[in-house]
């Protein structure tokens, strides 16, 4: 069964075939009858609330033929009221997939694992009896496995990855050549996109990343450990990703801009203490214009105006963000049609 936890869930080859599916799904004559989800269901778990994410995977769902169940943390109660393994196997037993925007990663982990382990072990005893008996093999059948999607961790965000990548390729037309400065909080968004680049260098791409955040915010201070090396780089190809803490430097011969919130969701009693950290961590229209002059800024949402970027950025011409938010749906689509594909 193939899941998608991270962007290296996929191959390099696999990556590229998900961003030009989500191309060709971005331009409405191309799906009109390509409906690989036809009378299937997709569950939709959210313990952290949304906008894009749930709009996006509903209508992507919807438009490839679906039926979208979206579900509130409320209702939910993971590993409160309910494990999330018999979550899974429960929603198994009525969709074709699932996908979830969890605090903590390791819950999609405990989804995928409760596939693998809601399977018995088989004695020979057992085996003889199925053998000899159709009822006894009925009676044992357990909840076959569906894919699980990551809409959202504290360790990574996949499906904005994708969306990204999509974004850069409608507006370069190609990613060789292409250099990505990140500023600000070396995130699960960060992380995401870091292993992307990595991917599609392996697949022969001339694409880079430079990731600038404040000392104390790299991927290291951030994310889990046994992702990390010990020189704070991550446990993948790391030629294309570089690290550092100037931003000014970061963004000389970029093509792409990016940034996201200094204070996530969750992390509202740091809010103070980011603002001092992260101050001269601002996408301005000075730091723009220290980047290639056909550059683009791309920000995942919700923005701060004032905060993590001017106004005069994000609401400017070089802006591409409700594009990208756009491409979340078009990328999701992509993404879908692989999974139920190779599933």
């Amino acid at each position: 069964m193939r899941h998608f936890l991270e962007v290296d869930d996929l191959s390099p080859a696999e990556l590229e075939e998900v961003i030009d599916l989500g191309l060709a799904f971005s331009d409405e004559d191309n799906f009109s009858n390509n409906l690989p989800l036809k009378n299937k269901g997709v569950a939709l778990l959210f313990e952290k609330s949304s906008l894009r994410t749930r709009h996006s995977m509903e209508m992507a769902v919807a438009k490839l033929g679906g039926h979208p169940v979206a579900t509130t943390a409320s209702e939910i109660g993971m590993g409160l009221r309910e494990s999330a393994a018999d979550i899974a196997n429960t929603l198994a037993g009525y969709h074709s997939a699932i996908g979830a925007r969890v605090f903590s990663h390791d819950t999609l982990i405990e989804m995928t694992e409760a596939f693998e382990n809601s399977k018995p072990t088989k004695t020979k005893e057992t085996q003889s009896k199925e053998a000899q008996s159709k009822e006894t093999q009925s009676k044992e059948a357990q909840t076959d496995a569906v894919p699980i999607i990551n809409l959202l961790s504290d360790f990574s965000h996949p499906m904005q990855a994708l969306a990204d990548l999509l974004t850069i390729k409608q507006e370069f037309a190609s990613f060789d050549g292409i250099k990505i400065a990140y500023i600000g909080d070396a995130n699960n968004v960060a992380h995401s996109l870091a292993v992307a680049v990595s991917l599609l260098s392996k697949n022969g791409k001339n694409i880079s990343i430079q990731i600038a955040c404040p000392k104390g915010y790299t991927f290291k201070d951030n994310l889990k450990d046994n992702t990390i090396k010990k020189d704070d780089t991550i446990k993948t190809d790391i030629s294309k990703i570089t690290i550092a803490h100037d931003p000014s430097q970061a963004v000389e011969g970029a093509n792409v801009l990016y940034t996201d919130v200094w204070t996530s969701m969750g992390q509202e009693d740091e809010h103070k203490k980011r603002l001092k950290a992260f101050k001269g961590f601002s996408v301005t229209e000075e730091l723009m214009a220290k980047a290639k002059p056909e550059a683009i800024f791309l920000h995942c949402l919700p923005a701060h105006r004032g905060e993590e970027v001017e106004a005069a950025v994000i609401d400017g011409k070089q802006s591409r963000v409700f594009a990208q938010a756009q491409n979340r749906m078009h990328s999701a689509m992509g993404l879908l049609s692989w999974l139920f594909r190779e599933n």
